[in-house]
């Protein structure tokens, strides 16, 4: 199939799935494998895949509750991904729709798996959101996101769970966390509040075990939490970051055009937050994006073509410098 309009970087462009929600795919660093989340087959929350990167070799390696955000450990033999079915082997409630838009934390904590879904252990234990894991490019630790101390913020740890450490602390939400190519610098998403009444807000929000995610901008950090730095300044939600394969860039999914609007674009930026490029066009969502290892394609989620209101798919295309 044909990119839209304006996509010049996106060639080739593949379908790799169809029907449900499908969302946060990820390459294993030799490129073979892809792991996602999906509500396929009619499920009313998000179960943990794996695939090959051409679509074949499906296989579910989750056992219930509710999953996200998967990643491969080095060897491409296990993942990583967050699961509550410690807590309910059903789906967690959804947020009540009186509180308008909002996102449920949900009581994640970090498994294991083999790729066949086999031989899964508990990485943490923390009982509340814990996940949007990412490994580092050496494979030696993990970043994620965590209520464990009260307030969204970004911790690491070995991948064996030990010698965790918290990296942000500043009252807010901060999460989606990405190391970059060399491992020295961690984007993420944040939302840091201004005044009493609007972190008041937030905070009896998230008692409730809610956020409301319409305002996030880009920050980066180095990778042991120091010189921490706004990255954009748009307006809207920002969210999904990760890096261009050389380091030098951003690549993100923003609604900044239109903040009450559900059209998200890729967007690429520079760390000082000049040289921002539009890379997608399509009236409906795009968002999750992720290089291949080798730098030559580039993975992402959309509504495009939907045949069903909400259903989003992975595509996948080659990248055009």
């Amino acid at each position: 199939m044909s990119a839209d309009s304006g996509e010049a970087h996106l060639t080739k462009l593949v379908q790799l799935t169809d029907g449900g929600e499908n969302a946060e795919a990820y390459f294993s660093a030799d490129g073979k494998y892809i792991t996602f989340q999906s509500t396929r087959d009619g499920r009313t929350c998000d179960q943990q895949y794996v695939m090959r990167a051409d679509g074949t070799g499906l296989t579910k390696v989750s056992q219930g509750g509710k999953t996200t955000c998967g990643w491969f450990l080095p060897g491409s033999k296990q993942l990583f991904f967050g699961a509550t079915h410690h807590a309910d082997s059903a789906c967690p409630p959804k947020p009540d729709p009186s509180a308008g838009y909002v996102w449920g934390i949900d009581p994640y904590d970090i498994y294991v798996t083999d790729i066949d879904g086999k031989n899964m252990k508990r990485l943490t234990n923390y009982g509340v959101y814990t996940a949007e894991g990412v490994l580092s490019p050496d494979g030696k630790r993990i970043v994620f996101t965590s209520l464990k101390d009260g307030d969204l913020d970004i911790y690491t740890m070995n991948v064996d769970g030990t010698d965790v450490k918290r990296l942000t602390t500043t009252p807010g939400y901060d999460g989606g966390p990405w190391w970059s190519p060399d491992g020295t610098k961690i984007v993420y998403r944040a939302w840091h509040y201004d005044n009493a009444q609007d972190l008041k807000a937030y905070q009896d929000l998230l008692g409730k075990r809610m956020i409301r995610p319409n305002r996030m901008e880009l920050f980066v950090m180095n990778a042991d939490g120091s010189d921490q730095r706004q990255i954009t300044k748009l307006g809207g939600a920002n969210f999904g970051p990760s890096w261009t394969p050389d380091g030098q860039r951003i690549i993100f999914s923003s609604n900044h055009k239109n903040p009450r609007s559900r059209n998200f674009d890729l967007y690429t930026v520079k760390l000082d937050g000049t040289g921002l490029e539009q890379i997608t066009f399509n009236p409906e969502f795009d968002g999750f994006p992720m290089f291949s290892p080798n730098g030559k394609q580039l993975i992402f989620a959309s509504n495009r073509g939907a045949t069903k209101q909400g259903e989003t798919n992975l595509f996948i295309a080659e990248w055009k410098h």
